[in-house]
């Protein structure tokens, strides 16, 4: 459990951008109090702070993601930290190496596989020694899907006594774009791919994230294709890269309690006949970042914010054609309002559990109290079908 003598529960890290502006919205709304702003200009921070209405008294602390020593500092003050200052491999290897230094918890909303893996590589023994955990894509990447994924093999145990062996995750409807800062690491992602051709590799892998392990082949999801399990066409949906190895982390850290043959793919739904195929092969060749001009720090409306939402349905498989159903539903857009408040909760969550470090996932060590958490505070409903 993260240490109860620091002088703040949670520092967010980057609270005066734009996603880092909501979380901090987020938890004067919710009501906590031992909580700081973050981040490396004290006048911007300061700033932020008023145009918010928060009160003077907001304490406010300042670091630079360049400079390990303010990092550590920072560190040695909070028991969490939420850090939205991305692209994480850009700005957040310090601040991953302070906490794992310092045994503060850390949480963030990366979407960047091949750097998340350079973590684990880096930081996993360090953090397990110190009691740091490490949690990345604490957003809609990946929560809907690893706790989703985690929810249904529940269901699954309970009605037939083991796990189901596929799981066929499948975006039913969403309303709301990326964000800039997704945009933003998807280039540097790519920047990083083209000067190390090792990332390719582990960016096409499925198991990117399970050092060691190497499971069954797994479906490519990069074509459209008819579902019987749906009876829809369904198109290639441009976050399974990231949710699908956090899927599959979980399922390693949990001993495999999803199975070692555990296979695994994500979706978008269409409809049926001809205008299901049409439109999953619109959506195929389309650029899911379309033209957008969004940079880091940038984002839609409160408005746009309160009339996106999300539907994921999870089918899970047995061989003899047994099927068990769940779904997830959040009642925000996803890239922003209900992601900043995903990253909240799972924050408050690390604070009132006690499990071993290491660099995890919140399906493998925060799965029931987070999503408890989702369904009281954050607007997220998950249910059996």
């Amino acid at each position: 459990m993260a240490r109860k003598d620091a002088e703040f529960d949670i520092i967010v890290y980057g609270a005066s951008g734009f996603t880092g502006r909501l979380v901090a919205e987020y938890l004067a709304a919710r009501g906590i109090t031992r909580w700081a702003m973050g981040g490396r200009s004290l006048t911007k921070l300061t700033e932020v702070r008023d145009e918010m209405g928060l009160p003077a008294e907001t304490p406010l602390v300042v670091a630079n993601s360049d400079d390990p020593a303010s990092l550590e500092l920072m560190c040695a003050r909070t028991r969490v930290i939420i850090t939205t200052v991305g692209p994480y491999q850009l700005y957040g290897p310090q601040l991953v190496a302070a906490c794992a230094k310092t045994g503060t918890d850390y949480v963030d909303l990366c979407g960047e596989p091949a750097w998340m893996r350079e973590m684990i590589d880096a930081h996993d023994d360090a953090a397990k020694a110190s009691g740091a955990r490490i949690v990345f894509s604490c957003g809609f990447d990946s929560i809907p899907f690893d706790l989703g994924v985690w929810f249904l093999q529940q269901e699954a145990v309970k009605t037939h006594g083991k796990p189901a062996p596929r799981v066929k995750g499948r975006v039913r409807k969403m309303q709301g774009g990326a964000s800039g800062g997704t945009i933003a690491s998807l280039t540097e992602t790519m920047k990083a791919a083209a000067k190390n051709p090792k990332i390719i590799g582990l960016l096409k892998s499925s198991f990117a994230l399970t050092p060691g392990f190497e499971g069954p082949a797994q479906p490519a999801g990069l074509m459209p294709e008819y579902d019987s399990a749906t009876g829809t066409w369904t198109a290639p949906f441009v976050m399974a890269p990231i949710n699908t190895k956090n899927v599959h982390r979980t399922n390693f850290l949990l001993g495999h309690a999803y199975g070692r043959d555990f296979v695994y793919d994500e979706m978008i739904m269409t409809t049926l006949g001809d205008a299901g195929r049409a439109m999953a092969e619109a959506i195929a060749k389309a650029n899911p970042f379309g033209d957008s001009k969004i940079a880091p720090g940038d984002g839609p409306s409160k408005e746009e914010r309160e009339n996106g939402f999300y539907d994921v349905l999870f089918i899970g498989e047995y061989p003899d054609g047994t099927q068990v159903r769940a779904s997830v539903q959040g009642d925000k857009d996803p890239g922003y309002g209900s992601t900043s408040k995903m990253i909240a909760e799972s924050a408050l969550t690390l604070l009132e559990t006690d499990t071993p470090g290491g660099v995890v996932t919140p399906g493998a060590i925060i799965a029931q109290p987070l999503l408890e958490r989702l369904v009281k505070h954050a607007g997220l409903t998950f249910g059996v079908e």
